[in-house]
């Protein structure tokens, strides 16, 4: 499968006008709100992203990847008590991509908090730890 270029912003902005127009009709479809908050944040539209992830959250609170996006947006936003917060529900209810997380440009602001760094090696300890299980 082809790798979906990046939208240009003329394509975001239709796409934005689009799932905005979209959610007046249907505002509970979350679809259309995890494709808004992303192209928010992609746009650098930051507060309009974690607006959209505060209503998806209220909407699927157990969601581990509804946690992950609104942890980010929190990061975003410099909200890092509360990133940090949302980050460890969402590997609670079951989020553990790692790679992903770490590379993930848009946590820098919470991956700089000493806090956070513990709690990630600490994760790293119990991951490392049940693959060495696995292996011997």
């Amino acid at each position: 499968m082809a790798k979906r270029e990046e939208p240009n912003k003329e394509d975001m902005d239709f796409e934005i006008q689009l799932f905005e127009s979209i959610l007046k009709e249907r505002p509970n479809f979350t679809e259309a709100m995890m494709a808004l908050g992303d192209l928010y944040t992609k746009k650098g539209l930051n507060e309009e992203g974690l607006r959209i992830d505060q209503k998806l959250f209220h909407l699927r609170p157990d969601d581990p990847i509804v946690l992950y996006n609104l942890a980010c947006s929190y990061s975003l936003t410099n909200q890092i008590e509360e990133a940090f917060k949302t980050m460890k529900l969402a590997i609670e209810f079951g989020y553990n991509d790692m790679d992903y997380l770490l590379g993930d440009r848009d946590l820098d602001n919470l991956k700089k908090d000493h806090q956070f760094q513990k709690f990630l090696a600490e994760l790293k300890g119990i991951r490392d730890s049940d693959l060495k299980g696995v292996h011997e």
